[in-house]
């Protein structure tokens, strides 16, 4: 299957990781947790940042727009991190970047 950004999907233990390096940091978040670096291991955690917008009718007319986040979880400190695996920055990864600082006060780690 062709990939616009030439990462290649990884499908393992019945997970789909959208690259090899995705995975890899998975397998590294996994043994921070069993080390007890890093607590609430979590994948694939959406943050609505925009409602669906509706008419007065009640119809939508523009889809809600939500950042999809690597992995989340919480130091040993308690702060929640939210982290993104990139290869390559997209205009839509950016200004969903920029929306989750501004909407939720939430800064993405990058990796």
């Amino acid at each position: 299957m062709y990939r616009k950004y030439k990462a290649a999907k990884v499908r393992i233990d019945g997970m789909i990781f959208d690259s090899k390096k995705e995975y890899k940091r998975w397998l590294e978040l996994c043994e921070m947790e069993k080390a007890g670096e890093i607590e609430g291991l979590q994948r694939q955690v959406r943050y609505d940042l925009i409602p669906n917008q509706k008419d007065g009718c009640g119809k939508v007319i523009e889809r809600k727009v939500s950042y999809l986040a690597d992995f989340v979880y919480r130091t040993a400190a308690g702060e929640e991190v939210v982290e993104d695996v990139k290869g390559y920055k997209t205009p839509e990864y950016i200004i969903k970047r920029k929306l989750m600082l501004w909407v939720k006060k939430i800064r993405i780690k990058e990796v």
